[in-house]
């Protein structure tokens, strides 16, 4: 039971490795999972030949590093041994779940599918605390928010620290052939304050360490995966108040409570296929979104986090070009943008032969407490021509019961044509109804189109253009888009230099070129231009420093509304502004990153200055601040405005059971305050019990009337999850 090793010594492989790829070894021996490898089955298993990734590449590793796999038909089990010649320095900075600051690390990224475009990620320290993010698109996105049932445990000694992951395959999903599972493996071991990373398989330092198309190829055997069943229950109850206007222009206090009780199921159809199911739905224990102050025309986007729409989420994911979306989760349990109640529903996703699939349907209430709202979404895409290369549909539906309807679907792919070159595209279009019963059926149809080619690597000359059309009328009612009306043109041009060894530069970018045109249907007028230069220097300790010039133009046909009952007035404008940004080395309890802007902005001036030190004196406490300031000033207006926006984190963590997150947030731009406390006992994986406490403060008393109330909103909540699989 020996994992055949790719290559003998850390170089590129062999071909006759790359044809015959590794197999990991099966055992039938019992592994105790605590994190020190005693057993006879890892004395078997042969060490994956690690090698250098960064500050050095192909470096001399400065620490001995020796990561085996094994598994058991059920599991995939993870294990390394890492000495350390000051083991007193061994950083483990967190004991909260994900919240990793600047730990050393242990990591696997596993493209369960084989198809290079997506993986699974999981990661430890030597603290034990699990980590796990969903690598989408080939490395292009990540979605840090995800969450798996595995375990992981970990131990200290006088030599170094080793870990155990024990990941169920049934939380990978893959495609079997005869009991012969064929996936993809990347593992690392992480030095934080030396910011080094060893690496299996031998990654080139212009290449992504968790790129799913750079893992090595392996193959388990024997396996017989049973189709795992996770129910889990939960019980809500708490109780607070909502201030709304009342009766003689006063604002009252409405009491609130909360009693209820849910269920969430999962179920896997197949090896690779899972049913979850969910009523009554409710996400009170999500973090709080982030507060954000918007100087631009265009609108701001929140990123999703609710668990129930976390799992394969990339499967659903068409980007449309910036933050715009066919498919945007975060819209469910929206409408006309004011939350509503999750009602229940079903969601599918997985593989079936050659094809990923993913469907969805969920209800939610409406506008009326008798009326509801069904939305559905349908995936499918499938690799063509090579190894790197898809193409999928997507179908998205919005429909309630007063018969406002909305329809989108587009057609997607990604061509690696050839070496680093890849061309994308997007092709959608909505039809909207939004008409009430009775009344006459009116509906706007529209289209987008977006094209991109891309060199995707960071060494040497790289480039990528796109160009998209946004109809006048085009609105993904389940989606997100930014602007509509316009074409677009973007480019960038960079150049990506690696000093010699021997250097404190680990990576000189000299000039990184943006460039973008935004032109409008109706008249072919430019709506919006900018033009940016960008330098970087990238250190071995992991500082980096950035200064950007940038050159702006802006066509307004309307005021732009700004902080502080500022606006800027219609008419066009140019503008240059500079920005930096200084990011001090990670692997430090005490860290700072810091950088602002200054120049131009509109017809006035605009200063900008951010900040976010972060300190973790222990494992047990960290405090990160993150701080933007903006300050406007229109002095041919004789205008201003200033913008404060504070958030302050805090993580506090007894043990590896219980922690205690607090999230304060601040806006004099908003004039809003907000605490979001979260108290956590994890008892075991999918087991756990909440306290969770929300408080919003009005900070624009002052006004005439009607006078605000000092708090807005105060709820309660105890949350209680319990989890039973078979």
């Amino acid at each position: 039971m020996v994992f055949a090793a790719v290559c003998v010594q850390c170089g590129a492989p062999p071909a006759s490795a790359q044809e015959q790829p590794p197999i990991i070894a099966r055992t039938s021996e019992g592994i105790v999972l605590d994190g020190r490898l005693d057993e006879r089955a890892w004395a078997s298993v042969d060490p994956l030949p690690m090698s250098m990734y960064s500050p050095i590449h192909r470096g001399r590793m400065t620490e001995a590093t020796e990561i085996r796999l094994l598994h058991d038909g059920t599991y995939l089990y993870a294990a390394g041994e890492f000495r350390d010649s000051e083991p007193e320095r061994i950083r483990v900075m967190s004991l909260t779940r994900d919240v990793t600051v600047a730990d050393d690390t242990f990591g696997i990224v596993i493209d369960a599918f084989d198809d290079n475009r997506g993986a699974l990620w999981f990661f430890t320290t030597p603290a034990g605390i699990r980590g796990d993010v969903e690598v989408q698109d080939d490395g292009q996105r990540t979605n840090r928010d995800w969450n798996a049932h595995w375990e992981a445990a970990a131990a200290r000694s006088e030599r170094g620290w080793s870990a155990e992951m024990r990941i169920p395959l049934s939380t990978l999903g893959f495609q079997s052939d005869g009991g012969a599972v064929r996936l993809g493996v990347i593992a690392y071991r992480y030095i934080s304050r030396k910011n080094e990373r060893h690496i299996f398989p031998e990654i080139g330092p212009d290449e992504a360490y968790f790129r799913p198309s750079s893992a090595r190829d392996t193959i388990l055997e024997d396996v017989r995966v049973r189709r795992r069943v996770y129910v889990t229950p939960y019980a809500l109850g708490g109780g607070g108040f909502t201030a709304a206007l009342g009766p003689g222009d006063r604002y009252l206090r409405s009491a609130n409570t909360v009693s209820e009780l849910g269920l969430d199921f999962k179920y896997q159809l197949t090896p690779n296929l899972t049913l979850d199911l969910t009523t009554n739905t409710d996400f009170a224990q999500v973090e709080a979104d982030d507060q954000q102050v918007n100087l631009t025309r265009l609108p701001l986007f929140f990123p999703e986090k609710r668990q129930f729409f976390q799992e394969r989420a990339g499967t659903f994911m068409v980007a449309t070009g910036g933050s715009s979306r066919v498919f945007h989760s975060r819209s469910i349990g929206l409408r006309d943008g004011d939350p509503t109640r999750i009602l229940g529903g079903g969601r599918l996703v997985g593989r079936a032969g050659q094809w990923d699939i993913g469907a969805l349907t969920m209800q939610t209430a409406g506008d009326r407490d008798d009326a509801t709202e069904n939305v559905g979404v349908a995936r499918v895409s499938r690799r063509v021509f090579n190894p790197h290369s898809f193409l999928g549909v997507i179908a998205t539906t919005r429909l309630d019961g007063d018969g406002r309807s909305n329809i989108a679907l587009a057609l997607d792919g990604t061509i690696r044509v050839a070496g680093d070159d890849y061309l994308t595209f997007q092709f959608a279009g909505t039809r909207d109804a939004p008409f009430a019963n009775g009344a006459a059926r009116v509906a706007s149809i529209d289209r987008l189109a977006r094209i991109a080619w891309s060199k995707r690597r960071s060494r040497g000359l790289t480039y990528a253009f796109s160009w998209r059309h946004v109809g006048d009328d085009y609105h993904p009612g389940l989606g997100f888009i930014d602007r509509v009306g316009v074409n677009e043109v973007f480019y960038s041009l960079s150049y990506f230099h690696y000093p010699a060894e021997g250097g404190a530069l680990i990576r000189i970018d000299p000039f990184q070129l943006f460039g973008q045109v935004v032109t409008r249907h109706a008249d072919g007028s430019v709506e919006s231009a900018f033009i940016e230069h960008d330098f970087d220097a990238n250190w071995r300790s992991g500082a980096s420093v950035g200064l950007d010039a940038e050159l702006y133009f802006d066509d307004l046909r309307q005021p732009l509304a700004l902080p502080g009952g500022t606006a800027v007035p219609e008419g066009q404008y140019y503008y240059p502004r500079f920005e930096y940004d200084i990011n001090l080395p990670p692997g430090q309890l005490a860290r700072l990153s810091t950088g602002g802007g200054f120049g131009r902005f509109y017809d006035g001036q605009l200063s900008t200055l951010w900040a976010g030190p972060a300190w973790n004196p222990s494992p047990h406490f960290g405090l990160s601040l993150s701080y933007v300031l903006d300050a406007g000033r229109f002095t041919d207006r004789a205008e201003e405005f200033t913008s404060h926006n504070v958030r302050l984190r805090l993580n506090a963590a007894r043990d590896r059971h219980l922690s205690l997150n607090g999230f304060v947030q601040f806006s004099n731009a908003n004039h809003l305050a907000a605490a979001n406390v979260r108290l956590r006992y994890n008892v075991r994986e999918g087991t756990d019990f909440w306290v969770v406490y929300n408080e919003g403060w009005n900070l624009d008393r002052d006004r005439l009337f009607p006078p605000l109330p000092q708090t807005q909103a105060r709820a309660l909540l105890i949350k209680y999850t319990h989890t039973m699989d078979w």
